[in-house]
C-alpha cells in the first residue's frame, strides 16, 4: 500500500530504522528530527499519516498533534514514544491522535496499524445515519435538528460500525481490530475505547442528551448505538 508519511523523531537510531522500514515497505517518508522542523513539515501538508514522538527538542509532540489536528482534520496521527502511561495516553487521545504506541514497539505492529490508518485515509465513503445523526465521512461532521458537530476519522469510524447494527452490542475486541487495528485485540489491556468514548460525548455536546447517550456502554460486553424509541 503507498502512503506519505511523515516521521518527527528526534532518536538518530529509531529514525534510521523507521526511514528504512517504510521506505522498503513502499512508502514515501519524510523525517523531521526537531519539533520545530516537524511543525514546518506536518503544517504545509501532503501527508496522509504523521508518526510523531512526543518528546522532541522545541515543540513536544502534543503540541503538534493539536495542531496538525486543528489545520488537517483529515491527515492520520500515531503517537510513537516511550510516554505509555494512561494519563499520557490519554492525553494524546486528547489532542487529536489516531492512534497512541509505546515504545518499545513491534514493527509488525506498527506496521499494521500504519496501513489501517492509511485504509481509512483512502477510503471514501457516503453519509450514513448513527441513530437520527447524519453523519459525513468526507467533512467529518455530523448534523441533526440544524446542529453541527465537528468529528475526527475515528469517531467516524466507530460510529459507521456501531450503525451498522443499531441496538445490538458490538464487543470490546471488535472496535480495536476494524477500528484501531489491533491485530490480536483479545491479547491488548487498554482503555482506548472508554477514553475515546469520552471524546467523542464532548463533541457531541451541542446535541445535548442524544449526544451523551447516543453510544451505550455495556459492562462487560461491548458498546451498542441506542436505537430511537
Amino acid at each position: 500500500m503507498s502512503g506519505r508519511i511523515l516521521l518527527v523523531e528526534d532518536e538518530p537510531a529509531i529514525a534510521s530504522g523507521l526511514v528504512d522500514l517504510l521506505s522498503g515497505q513502499g512508502y514515501g517518508v519524510v523525517h523531521a528530527a526537531t519539533g520545530g522542523a516537524g511543525r514546518a513539515a506536518g503544517l504545509a501538508g501532503g501527508h496522509d499519516v504523521v508518526l510523531l514522538d512526543v518528546m522532541l527538542p522545541e515543540v513536544d509532540g502534543f503540541t503538534l498533534c493539536r495542531e496538525f489536528r486543528a489545520a488537517q482534520p483529515r491527515v492520520g496521527i500515531i503517537m510513537l514514544t516511550a510516554k505509555g502511561g494512561e494519563q499520557d495516553i490519554l492525553t494524546g487521545f486528547q489532542a487529536g491522535a489516531d492512534d497512541y504506541v509505546p515504545k518499545p514497539f513491534a514493527i509488525a505492529q506498527l506496521l499494521a496499524r500504519v496501513e489501517a490508518l492509511l485504509r481509512r485515509v483512502g477510503v471514501r465513503q457516503t453519509a450514513f445515519m448513527a441513530g437520527p445523526l447524519r453523519v459525513n465521512p468526507e467533512s467529518l461532521c455530523a448534523e441533526h435538528a440544524g446542529v453541527t458537530a465537528q468529528l475526527i476519522r475515528r469517531d467516524v469510524e466507530l460510529l459507521a460500525i456501531l450503525a451498522s447494527e443499531p441496538g445490538r452490542v458490538v464487543p470490546r475486541h471488535v472496535l480495536l481490530a476494524e477500528v484501531w487495528g489491533y491485530a490480536r485485540p483479545d491479547a491488548v489491556e487498554t482503555r482506548c475505547v472508554d477514553m475515546h468514548l469520552v471524546k467523542l460525548r464532548r463533541r457531541l455536546a451541542g446535541f445535548g442528551r442524544l449526544g451523551d447517550e447516543l453510544i451505550e456502554t455495556v459492562r462487560g460486553e461491548g458498546y451498542r448505538l441506542r436505537q430511537e424509541s
